[in-house]
C-alpha cells in the first residue's frame, strides 16, 4: 500500500531512536501496532457494514472496488470492449470511406 522498502524501515527505525530515545521505541512501535490493528479492524467492519446493506449482489464487494479511479477504468475498458460497429454517429453525417480525406474549410481555419 505504501510501497515501503527495508532501507525506508532502517531510516525511519533510525530516526525514531535518536528522536525518542531507546527506550521509547518499543512503546511507540506497540501503539502504532494496536493503531494499524485497530484501523483494519475498522475497515473490515465497514466493508462488511457496506456488503450488509447492499445485499447479495455485493456480497464480493471490497473497499477497494470503490476507488474512483478503478471505477473509470473499469468503464472505460468495457466500452472499448464493445464492438466497433456499434458506434454511435451524429445524425446527418456518415462514417469516411477507406481512403477519403475529411472536409477542409479553408474560411474556417
Amino acid at each position: 500500500m505504501f510501497d515501503v522498502g527495508l532501507m525506508e524501515l532502517a531510516v525511519i527505525a533510525l530516526v525514531a531512536v535518536i528522536v525518542f530515545g531507546p527506550d521509547k521505541v518499543p512503546d511507540l512501535a506497540r501503539q502504532a501496532g494496536r493503531f494499524v490493528r485497530q484501523v483494519k479492524r475498522f475497515a473490515d467492519g465497514t466493508r462488511d457494514d457496506l456488503r450488509r446493506e447492499l445485499g447479495p449482489e455485493f456480497a464480493d464487494l471490497e473497499l477497494t472496488d470503490l476507488d474512483p479511479r478503478k471505477a473509470i477504468r473499469k468503464h472505460i475498458l468495457e466500452a472499448m470492449d464493445e464492438d466497433d460497429d456499434a458506434t454511435p454517429v451524429a445524425p446527418g453525417l456518415r462514417p469516411l470511406a477507406e481512403g477519403e480525406l475529411p472536409p477542409y474549410d479553408a474560411e474556417a481555419t
